[in-house]
């Protein structure tokens, strides 16, 4: 008889409880913006040397840290990440849209 009782307030339990249904819009980092832009961002293997003159000097330089050393420069917009001297990925950075 107990087991009976705690099946029927399962099921009467199950069947009160409200569902909440929603979609979720899933966007990947790299479709985040516009292919135009992404053609301007400095490419793996460039120089340091070949971003200055492309872009100018950057904002701010991080200082190399670990091994092998890693800087980063900040430009307006962008970061480019650096293995002693060279080029091995650029980042748009994120900026929040206004609601």
């Amino acid at each position: 008889m107990k087991i009976l009782n705690a099946r029927l307030l399962a099921c009467s339990l199950a069947l009160t409880t409200p569902v909440a249904w929603a979609d979720t819009l899933t966007i990947p980092v790299g479709q985040q913006h516009s292919s135009a832009v992404s053609n301007e961002l400095p490419r793996r293997g460039l120089s340091a040397a070949s971003v200055i003159q492309r872009h100018g000097e950057p904002a701010v330089r991080h200082p190399a840290i670990g091994e092998p050393p890693i800087s980063r420069w900040d430009y307006q917009g962008f970061s480019v990440y650096f293995e002693a001297s060279t080029v091995v990925h650029s980042v748009h950075q994120h900026r929040p849209r206004a609601n």
